[in-house]
């Protein structure tokens, strides 16, 4: 097991690892749309939280030898299900040509009011076809 950490992502506030490494999997954590340069930066509106939240997802993904196109499993939390087309529109942009199976979670809240919330799980490599 090993554990993936990236400046270019939100450090974790709490006792967790942006992501855990075991076998040819990565096991990403939960990412709030904050901006790792300026934690302070408002965060806009659901659309451009998603981009956040999915950037951070990427760089994560990236320090650990993968990415988005490798992803295999994802979990979008909403905290209102008003959001999901704006959240859907971006993802849809950001994954491309990619899907990976995917939940969606309406949630009552999420930590210091954030609209979303994502967490993956990715292959280190493609698998032999």
């Amino acid at each position: 097991m090993r554990l993936v950490e990236t400046p270019h992502a939100p450090r974790p506030a709490g006792h967790y690892s942006q992501a855990v490494i075991h076998g040819d999997t990565v096991y990403v954590a939960g990412q709030l749309p904050i901006d790792p340069e300026d934690r302070d930066a408002p965060p806009g509106d659901a659309a451009a939280q998603a981009r956040r939240a999915l950037e951070n997802v990427r760089h994560i993904l990236e320090a650990a030898g993968s990415g988005l196109d490798r992803v295999l499993q994802m979990t979008v939390y909403v905290s209102d299900i008003t959001h999901w087309n704006e959240v859907n529109r971006v993802y849809s942009e950001m994954m491309g040509d990619h899907r990976p199976a995917r939940a969606v979670v309406p949630v009552r809240d999420l930590h210091f009011g954030y609209l979303v919330e994502i967490q993956a799980i990715a292959a280190l490599s493609e698998e032999p076809s």
